[in-house]
């Protein structure tokens, strides 16, 4: 039976066998992604133009800034009944070296400017582990397992090219693993990598910025704007039209040397004989065309960024009501990105608890912990309190009459107030 380096070798020469025509140009261009992703040159061309734009692009920054804004609120609150993992997390959330209620915010940018986040954990000896950053663009390829794409492996970064090129060593950072996490006999622990992701095909390895589609509309509404700009700088500018009859080209010529030497100044009066006729040239704008070209260009950004126009400082309608009812999809999608960031930071809360754990046994590694966000809109919460408050007169119309008992007047207020009904309810009806 052949071996995997042999069967690898064998696929390749039949890769390089093939001829080069339009349909097999890109044939060994993804060694580094699944054929769900972009090929490399791809994606970091893509992720290059993103951040550009982010960094540039008032419109693309602001996308951002709405997602984060929204998501992330008033930040997250944690809780844990087990009191010694209560202080443990939070002296991790708020340790100085950590900072996370201000790097949760980071954390929001670049997965919105980036669609990956790359998040190194080092431990130090007494358990308290650390988190930073790494650049999405020096990720140079993820390692997965054979069978299973989401089980990723190692994280491959670039080389540093200041380096001579005998010392070049491409790092590798292992991937989170409980079952192979331990100190080694100095109490220290490895450095591992996690990887989140948004926007990411199924099968797919890589996410994709929320600005990667954006990136052509954006540069064409750019485009727009600076033409619009560059016309309306030149809006007062005018050339005077002289037309008479010139006796030779020479007198002609004369005649317009003379008045480019003493041009007419403004407010002055000017007398000539019937012999000569002024007009004046200017440009015209046709601004009402060139507004409705621009409002297509934004509604297609708006669109494609899954909000309304009125967040881009564009009103869409004189009427409130309209322009709440074009928000409502814009809030599902944060709630959405708001789950994905609670994912987040409760995963890297159970890994640090688990490397605490295994330094202090008087942590319980499998003690619960409960991220909670702020609303994302103040508005439901004031449909909730409504509905809830109407709904309670009603259940308890039905108690006292005896169709329903005292636990479904509580599921039927807990429900409409979107709340879970806790288990030993104190309520008096």
């Amino acid at each position: 039976m052949p071996n995997l380096l042999d069967t690898i070798k064998q696929r390749l020469r039949i890769w390089l066998s093939i001829p080069e025509t339009e349909n097999t140009f890109y044939v060994g261009t993804t060694s580094l992604a699944t054929d769900r992703d972009r090929p490399a040159y791809s994606r970091e061309e893509i992720l290059a133009q993103c951040i550009d734009a982010w960094r540039y692009n008032p419109l693309a920054r602001r996308i951002v800034e709405l997602t984060t804004q929204y998501a992330v609120g008033n930040g997250f609150n944690l809780s844990c009944e087990d009191g010694r993992v209560k202080s443990f997390i939070d002296e991790f959330w708020n340790h100085r070296l950590n900072q996370m209620a201000n790097r949760i915010l980071a954390m929001s940018d670049e997965l919105a400017r980036c669609g990956n986040l790359f998040l190194l954990i080092s431990t130090d000896a007494s358990g308290m582990s650390y988190i930073r950053a790494v650049q999405t663009e020096q990720v140079e390829e993820i390692i997965s397992a054979q069978n299973d794409p989401e089980q990723e492996q190692f994280y491959k970064l670039k080389e540093d090219l200041d380096q001579d090129f005998e010392d070049r060593n491409p790092p590798f950072y292992q991937a989170y693993d409980p079952s192979t996490d331990t100190p080694d006999e100095s109490g220290h622990f490895k450095p591992v990598m996690v990887h989140y992701a948004v926007n990411r095909p199924v099968g797919g390895l890589w996410g994709e910025s929320d600005l990667s589609h954006l990136l052509k509309w954006l540069g064409r509404y750019t485009a727009w704007l600076e033409d619009r700009v560059r016309l309306n700088r030149f809006r007062n500018a005018f050339l005077y039209v002289v037309k008479a009859s010139y006796t030779s080209e020479a007198a002609r010529k004369a005649r317009q040397a003379e008045l480019a030497a003493n041009p007419p100044t403004p407010g002055s009066i000017l007398v000539t004989d019937e012999s000569e006729e002024w007009s004046v040239m200017s440009p015209k704008l046709e601004a009402m065309d060139a507004y409705n070209d621009g409002i297509a260009l934004k509604k297609m950004i708006a669109a494609g960024a899954g909000i309304p126009l009125h967040f881009l400082a564009e009103p869409e309608s004189a009427t409130r009501t309209t322009a709440e009812s074009a928000g409502e999809p814009t809030y599902r999608k944060y709630e959405q990105r708001q789950q994905v960031l609670i994912g987040i930071i409760k995963d890297l809360l159970r890994i640090t608890l688990e490397r605490k754990s295994l330094v202090d046994h008087r942590i319980d590694r499998a003690a619960q912990i409960e991220v909670h966000a702020s609303d994302v809109s103040a508005r439901d919460n004031e449909g909730l309190a409504r509905a809830g408050k109407e709904i309670r007169s009603t259940a308890i119309a039905l108690y006292r009459a005896g169709m329903i008992d005292k636990d479904e007047v509580l599921r039927l207020v807990y429900k409409y107030l979107s709340e879970e009904k806790p288990e030993h309810p104190q309520e008096e009806l």
